[in-house]
């Protein structure tokens, strides 16, 4: 007995040492998927379905639970990168953005974030331009060796200082001899006597100054020589330069979108020459380079790929329904009929009920009627009905585009019959009914606009209906459709779970039927009557959650506000660079020196070099606080430079911290001069600030406190504070170049 237990022992432990069927762990592995869901972990759910699909690849369902979760696991990757990259963490968010496009290739959302996230790293290579093909054909080669708009080289951008005063054509050569150029006049030109006094400007802005006091304009001819004429409209005319370019315009899907950016170029480039080619998506324009270059910049800023939004719609409905009937229904009606009379033909006899001779009416007795009592019942009953009923539908949509999601019956409806008229051999009878067929089911209509800060605006409609009876109207069976239906507009953040309402209904039904008066006798009556009492609750609940799957993309080009000139002329103001060139202390060619003179320039001072380095940083660099504590952070600045402003950026994790208030830190107040503070916060924890001395105080030099930061605990974790871009700047306001340390705050 002894060996048979052992032996049956071992047979079992081999038997669970042996794998699991493939289909067995299929399914377990699906349902570790289903809870994972409802814990909403989509990560580890996707992983889980997919496991159960390469287990078993011919089940529909696995696949079906796998490829709907594969935008939800790609999109919790999103918001993680998202999160990190906000705290300044970029190879992780980088890391997370992968993941999410490894997961799901064709995500949009995820892509771009890629590409924000690398060029934030200064990651992006640059591909190589590609070769232009060789011309086939003398024109061909005539347009490849076509060169572009002329540009003047690049002058000395050192602050000069300008006393002059004198005939317009004779400032003009001064000027073209210190930078080093030609200058050329219009035959037409009429020199008048101007006088300028300038300090700390370059040579490009005094030329531009001097045409604006002569009221004339210049314009490059070659790389070394400016052409200079009246600035009036028939010699702009004339003279500037005319370039022809063509715009290939990737995003845009109707005509109309097409004639709206050329009604733009128009209105606001004044473009006279501008061609729409709408089966190419393409527009040639024709103008001054300063109005060509406006026009891609405008083309790029309206060429934007438009966002898209997958809205998952939840729609829970919960009945319950309890019925009890209790009692005993005696007898309420009796029916008493004479047996009849007997007749006899031959050797049948038949009885016809009802009826008697009339040489029997004397005799009549009670065995010649019948009474006819129908049965008693008694009921007892009870029943306790629970239905739940969820579906689940996703919509994606354009940004302000409609989209509408209709599943279920089309229901006909009678709208009206109609006989027609009399033919040619007489009347038709038949009638000829007209039908309508109405959408039952879920039909749900969303419109959505993206905002900035991954917000989303819904005006949605959606409506729930169903068949719930069937009445007959002038002989047509006409359906009855029960119906829930909920209009409005709301703004959500993506991700965001919003219940958009609960419709509770609650039905009780009591009904007592019995001989009257003893039913209702208390106790008694439960055996003359039946009472019946119904209940019935009903709850309907709808849930919306947005998830922008691609977002609106702008550069910094796309926000920057440009000069553009003067009402009467469009022309693009460049900017001079930050990093001076050297002095120049001669006319590059050869051409000589400006000597001082009445009308000569006197050289600025050179600046002095730094002497020692400037920093920023978080006291304290380390702190751990309590949930709902307040406590303060200064930012430090130290440098032997003496800083006049101090302009920065820093974000921290608004779920961990709360800002409440900013205040001078008292380093630029030193010497009781007072300070400028000026800060803009968004809601996504970032935060830009400025502290700036009063005209002509100077700067100061040292070691302290710019500015105080008052924060609030909000919840447990761990924020980074992090000076995104760190700033300062001279008496001059010329940039000085700042390091910048983070910090690291701990709620617990």
């Amino acid at each position: 007995m002894r060996t048979l237990t052992c032996v049956l022992a071992l047979l079992a432990a081999l038997l669970l040492a042996l794998p699991a069927p493939a289909a067995d762990e299929a399914k377990n592995l699906y349902k570790k998927g289903k809870e994972a869901e409802l814990r909403q972990n989509y990560e580890e759910a996707y992983d889980s379905y997919r496991k159960a699909w390469e287990l078993k690849p011919g089940d529909l369902n696995y696949r079906t639970s796998m490829e709907r979760l594969r935008f939800l696991a790609s999109s919790s990757h999103v918001h993680r990168g998202q999160l990190l990259r906000e705290g300044g963490n970029l190879p992780e968010a980088l890391a997370e953005f992968e993941k999410a496009a490894a997961l799901d290739p064709s995500s949009f959302i995820a892509q771009q974030e890629i590409r924000r996230t690398r060029a934030l790293m200064n990651a992006q290579q640059t591909a190589p331009a590609p070769t232009p093909p060789p011309p086939t054909s003398s024109l061909s080669q005539r347009i490849q060796s076509a060169q572009g708009p002329v540009e003047l080289a690049p002058i000395s951008d050192q602050p000069i200082t300008l006393h002059l005063s004198g005939d317009s054509r004779m400032i003009y050569e001064s000027l073209g001899k210190v930078a080093g150029i030609n200058v050329l006049f219009d035959p037409d030109y009429t020199s008048r006597r101007v006088s300028i006094d300038l300090n700390a400007v370059t040579l490009n802005q005094a030329l531009n100054i001097v045409a604006l006091e002569s009221k004339t304009f210049w314009r490059p001819v070659t790389s070394n020589t400016i052409f200079i004429a009246a600035d009036t409209s028939a010699k702009r005319k004339e003279l500037e330069q005319s370039v022809i370019k063509s715009f290939y315009l990737s995003n845009l899907s109707a005509a109309s979108e097409l004639q709206d950016v050329v009604n733009a170029l128009r209105q606001i480039l004044e473009f006279s020459r501008v061609q729409q080619v709408p089966s190419q998506n393409m527009v040639i324009v024709r103008g001054t380079p300063d109005q060509v270059a406006l026009a891609e910049k405008l083309i790029n800023d309206i060429d934007k790929a438009r966002p898209e939004v997958i809205v998952e719609v939840a729609v829970m409905q919960v009945r319950r329904d309890k019925l009890r009937q209790l009692g005993i229904r005696p007898p309420t009606s009796a029916a008493v009929q004479l047996q009849g009379a007997t007749t006899t033909t031959g050797t049948t006899t038949t009885t016809t009920p009802g009826t008697v001779n009339l040489s029997r009416l004397g005799g009549l007795g009670l065995s010649d009627f019948i009474i006819t009592i129908p049965q008693g019942t008694a009921t007892l009953l009870f029943t306790d009905d629970n239905t739940k009923i969820i579906q689940n539908p996703q919509i994606r949509a354009l940004d302000g585009q409609k989209a509408s999601l209709k599943i279920g019956d089309k229901v006909p409806v009678a709208t009206g019959s109609f006989q027609p008229g009399i033919g040619g051999v007489g009347i038709n009878p038949l009638v000829n009914t007209q039908f309508q067929y109405l959408d039952v089911g879920v039909n749900i209509d969303i419109t959505p606009r993206v905002h900035a800060a991954r917000e989303v605006t819904l005006k949605l409609m959606l409506d729930i209906s169903s068949v719930t009876s069937r009445v007959n109207i002038g002989g047509i069976d006409q359906p009855v459709i029960g119906q829930r239906k909920i209009e409005h507009e709301i703004r959500l953040k993506e991700g965001e779970v919003n219940l958009l309402g609960g419709i509770l209904e609650e039905q009780d039904i009591k009904s007592l039927g019995g001989i009257p008066g003893l039913g209702k006798i208390p106790f008694f009556r439960y055996f003359f009557s039946d009472e019946k009492k119904e209940r019935v609750e009903s709850e309907i609940v709808f849930a919306l959650i947005p998830h922008i799957v691609r977002g609106q993309e702008l550069s910094e080009l796309n926000t920057k506000t440009l000069d553009v000139g003067t009402g009467a002329a469009i022309d693009l103001r460049r900017a001079n660079s930050e990093t001076p060139r050297p002095a120049a202390t001669g006319a590059p060619g050869g051409a000589a020196p400006l000597t001082p003179s009445p009308a000569a320039a006197e050289p600025m001072p050179a600046r002095p070099a730094p002497l020692g380095p400037r920093a920023l940083r978080f006291d304290p660099a380390e702190s751990t606080q309590g949930v709902g504590s307040t406590f303060t952070v200064n930012v430090v600045y130290s440098g032997a430079d003496p800083v006049y402003a101090v302009p920065i950026q820093l974000s921290y994790d608004p779920r961990v911290l709360q800002l409440l208030n900013i205040s001078n830190g008292g380093f630029l107040a030193g010497d009781g001069q007072s300070v400028a503070l000026v800060h803009r916060e968004d809601p996504l924890g970032t935060l830009q600030v400025s502290a700036t001395r009063p005209p002509g105080a100077g700067g100061v030099a040292g070691e302290g406190a710019v500015f105080t930061l008052t924060f609030v605990a909000r919840a447990p974790g761990q924020s980074a504070l992090i000076i995104s871009r760190p700033g300062a700047r001279d008496a001059n306001m010329q940039m000085l170049q700042v390091t910048a340390a983070p910090a690291t705050v701990t709620v617990r």
